[in-house]
C-alpha cells in the first residue's frame, strides 16, 4: 500500500450519453501529478451495473465507445502509479431490473437500500444467490485481462436475507426462516462463503493479490471479518455524517490489529456520490495529517464526471494536502502505537459475550465517548478486543455497559494482579445477566437507581470546576463499599419529574442527602456508576469528563504523554522500530458545525507548546527534531528520564521525531 491514494468514483446513468468522451491520458496524468497521487482505485463496473471496459462477464456502458478502465490503468502506470480496481460487489441496478428474485429481501418483502422500484436508487444483491457467480466471473474477468495492483469490492457485509433462496436454504437445513437468529446464522455463513470464493477466483489467476471488501465499517471484535481483507481501508468522512470523532476510534483499534490500513476521506462537501462539493484545503490538510498521527496511510474519494474529464479543481484541492504526506512518509512508515491505556469496545464486548443478547442497550456512544474524552485529555491509548493482550497496558478502562463473564474475568484478574488498573463505569463489571457484579473493585452492586436524573457530589476539586452537587443526565446504579473508599457520593433528586410531583423547567433539584457512594477507588482500580461515556459522547457535560480525568490522574500518576495543547488538540506517539525512533505527532484545528455538517476552515496556529514523554524504551534519547524540516529541537532530560521541549509553532500539524541511542 501507498500514502496517497485517490479513490475514484463514477457511478454513471445510461441515461446520459458521451461517457468517457473527454477523457485525455495527459490530463489524467496532469491531474494525479497535481494532487501528488501515488495509487488511484479505478472501476470495472459501478452501482448501476455496468462495466467500463469490453466485457463478456459483464455489459459495457451503451454510451462508451473505448476500453476506458484499460486506458486509465496504462496511463496511471506509465507515471508509476497503482491502479487497484473497483467493483460494485452488490449494488448493480441493471441486473436489480432483470433478476429482482435475486435481491435481499426482509420479512415483508422489502428491498434493502429502496424499498421499491418506484422510488429513484439502488437495490442489494444476496450472494446466496445466482448473482455470487456472475459477479465471480467478472472479477475474474478484471484480473485475467488487465494489469490490477489491488481489487476494491464494495457495498457488502453481513446481511439479514429473506429471499426465496435463503428461505428454501434454511428449510432444507431444517431451520425456521422466521427465526431472528437462524437468519442472522445463514447471513455470516453467507458472506464468508462469498469472500472465500473471491480469494480463490482472484488466487486462481494472480495469488496474493491485494483485495479489500468494503462494508463501512470494521466491526470490533470481529478479526475473522477484518482478515478476509489483504488490509482494510476505514471509510471515515467526516462531513459525510461520521463527525470527527469517527475517524480515530476506527484507526485505534485498526492499529491493535497488525495489518496495513488507510484513512478514507472525501474532497466533498457533504458525502459520496456528490458533484460540485468540495471542502476547504484545510480540511483535507487535516484530515491526511489525522490519519498519519494514527499509523495510517491516505485516501481520498472523489467522483468522475460522465465525460471522464479530471477535475482541475479537485486535484488541485488533494494536492494540497498531499504534498505535506509526501514530505512526511519517511517518519510514518511501519509505525506502532505506544499507549498506557487499553479501552476494551463495548461493541468488541458485545460481539465476544457469550450471552450477548441479554445485553442492556444496542445503541453504542461509549466507544465514541471515552475515544473523545481520552483525546481531550492526551492520553496514549488504544481500543482493543478481548482477544487482545492487555498485558503492555498500565490501565484498563471498561466503558458504560461491559459484561464480564468468566474467561473476561480471568484475563483481567491476571491484568490487575499484574499492577494493572481497571476503569469501569456504569454496568460494565456485571455479568452477561446483568444481575451481579463480577470484577472486585472494592464494592457491591445494588441494583439500577429508580431516580434519574441524580446528582453527584465529589470529594475532589473536579478541574475548573468547584464542588457542588453536578446533575448526571443518564441513568446511574446503586453501590455499596465492602473494601474500597469513595470519592464522591450519589445524592438523589427529592422526587422524580411527574404529573403531580414536578419542580421547576427541566428537573427536581437534589436532596442533598448521601445515598451512598458515587465513584469508588479500591486496589484494582476506580468505578463510576454512571454512564459517563456515553452521556459525554451524547451531551458533552464537562463534569463528567473531570470525573475521568480526576480517576486516570489518580491510576495513571506518570503517564507517558503530558501537554499542554487545547482539548481540541490530537497528540499521539508512534514508535518505527526498524529505524529505533518515536515520532510525537501534534494536531490541532477546531471543526465548526454549520447547520449539520462539521466544517474545518481556518486553522489557527499555536506557539509554544510543551510536551514531556516517558518512553518505554531504556534507550537514551541522542537527538530531538522536528520533521520534515530537521530543525534540530532542544529538549531536557529529568532525572527520572522524562524527556521535555516545547515546540515553538503548531500549523495543523507538526512531527517531532525522538531518535533512540
Amino acid at each position: 500500500m501507498r500514502f496517497r491514494q485517490v479513490h475514484l468514483d463514477f457511478h454513471t446513468s445510461e441515461a446520459i450519453a458521451g461517457i468517457g468522451s473527454e477523457f485525455s491520458k495527459s490530463q489524467f496524468q496532469s491531474m494525479l501529478r497535481a494532487g501528488h497521487v501515488d495509487s488511484i482505485t479505478v472501476f470495472s463496473k459501478c452501482h448501476h451495473g455496468w462495466a467500463y471496459h469490453p466485457s463478456e462477464a459483464n455489459e459495457m456502458h451503451p454510451h462508451l465507445s473505448f476500453d476506458l478502465l484499460g486506458e486509465m490503468i496504462a496511463a496511471a502506470h506509465e507515471i508509476g502509479v497503482l491502479t487497484p480496481v473497483y467493483l460494485s460487489a452488490g449494488l448493480d441496478e441493471r441486473l436489480a431490473r432483470r433478476h429482482p428474485e435475486w435481491l435481499i429481501r426482509d420479512a415483508e418483502d422489502r428491498t434493502r437500500w429502496v424499498k421499491d422500484f418506484m422510488t429513484p436508487g439502488y437495490h442489494e444483491f444476496c450472494f446466496n444467490t445466482p448473482f455470487l457467480d456472475i459477479l465471480l466471473a467478472q472479477i475474474h474477468e478484471v484480473v485475467s485481462r488487465y494489469d490490477a495492483d489491488g481489487i476494491f469490492l464494495d457495498i457488502v457485509g453481513i446481511r439479514k436475507c429473506r429471499c426465496q433462496y435463503c428461505v428454501a436454504a434454511l428449510r432444507a437445513d431444517g431451520q425456521d426462516p422466521r427465526s431472528e437468529s437462524a437468519v442472522a446464522a445463514l447471513g455470516e455463513r453467507t458472506y464468508l462463503n462469498y469472500a472465500r470464493r473471491v480469494r480463490e477466483t482472484i488466487d486462481a489467476v494472480k495469488p496474493g493479490l491485494p483485495v479489500f471488501h468494503n462494508s463501512g465499517h470494521q466491526r470490533r471484535g470481529r478479526r475473522d471479518l477484518a482478515h478476509v481483507n489483504s488490509h482494510l481501508e476505514l471509510e471515515s468522512l467526516p462531513t459525510g455524517g461520521w463527525g470527527y470523532d469517527h475517524f480515530p476510534l476506527s484507526a485505534r483499534y485498526a492499529q491493535t490489529l497488525g495489518m496495513e490500513f488507510l484513512g478514507m476521506t472525501g474532497k466533498f462537501h457533504t458525502s459520496w456520490g456528490e458533484f460540485g462539493g468540495y471542502k476547504h484545503p484545510n480540511a483535507l490538510r487535516f484530515e491526511a495529517a489525522l490519519s498519519l498521527a494514527h499509523g495510517a496511510k491516505c485516501s481520498i474519494g472523489d467522483q468522475l464526471h460522465p465525460t471522464g474529464l479530471m477535475d482541475e479543481a479537485t486535484y488541485a484541492l488533494i494536492g494540497a494536502a498531499y504534498a505535506e504526506v509526501e514530505s512526511k512518509e519517511l517518519w510514518c512508515a511501519g509505525t506502532e502505537s505506544v499507549a498506557d491505556i487499553a479501552v476494551l469496545s463495548l461493541e468488541a464486548a458485545r460481539e465476544a459475550c457469550p450471552d450477548g443478547q441479554e445485553l442492556k442497550g444496542q445503541r453504542n456512544l461509549a466507544d465514541a465517548g471515552v475515544v473523545r474524552m481520552l483525546t481531550e485529555g492526551h492520553y496514549l491509548f488504544d481500543i482493543v478486543d478481548t482477544l487482545s493482550d492487555f498485558g503492555p497496558y498500565k490501565v484498563l478502562i471498561l466503558p458504560d455497559e461491559v459484561p464480564v463473564w468468566p474467561e473476561l474475568a480471568s484475563a483481567i484478574a491476571e491484568f490487575t494482579a499484574g499492577g494493572g488498573k481497571v476503569l469501569a463505569t456504569g454496568r460494565s463489571g456485571l455479568n452477561a445477566a446483568g444481575d451481579a457484579f463480577v470484577l472486585n473493585l472494592g464494592l457491591n452492586w445494588k441494583g439500577t437507581n429508580p431516580y434519574k436524573p441524580a446528582y453527584f457530589r465529589p470529594d475532589f476539586i473536579p478541574g475548573a470546576l468547584l464542588p457542588a452537587s453536578y446533575v448526571m443526565y443518564g441513568e446511574g446504579q446503586l453501590v455499596e463499599l465492602n473494601s474500597g473508599q469513595s470519592l464522591g457520593c450519589l445524592e438523589n433528586p427529592y422526587f422524580n419529574r411527574d404529573v403531580f410531583t414536578f419542580c421547576s423547567h427541566q428537573h427536581t433539584p437534589s436532596a442533598k442527602e448521601d445515598n451512598g457512594p458515587g465513584m469508588v477507588e479500591s486496589e484494582n482500580g476506580i468505578y463510576i456508576a454512571w454512564d459517563v461515556f456515553s452521556d459525554y459522547a451524547d451531551g458533552g457535560h464537562l463534569i463528567l469528563k473531570e470525573m475521568v480525568l480526576h480517576a486516570l490522574s489518580r491510576l495513571l500518576p506518570e503517564p507517558a504523554l503530558r501537554t499542554r495543547l487545547p482539548a481540541r488538540g490530537i497528540t499521539t506517539l508512534q514508535y518505527q522500530p526498524a529505524e529505533r525512533r518515536y515520532v510525537n505527532h501534534l494536531l490541532y484545528a477546531a471543526p465548526v458545525l454549520k447547520g449539520r455538517i462539521e466544517v474545518i476552515e481556518d486553522i489557527v496556529p499555536l506557539r509554544d507548546v510543551s510536551v514531556s514523554l516517558r518512553l518505554p524504551s531504556p534507550a537514551p534519547v541522542q537527538r530531538v527534531y522536528l520533521a520534515p524540516s530537521m530543525t534540530e529541537l532542544p529538549f531536557t532530560v529529568g532525572q527520572d528520564g522524562e524527556i521535555g521541549y516545547t515546540l515553538p509553532y503548531l500549523e495543523n500539524h507538526q512531527m517531532v521525531v525522538l531518535e533512540l541511542a
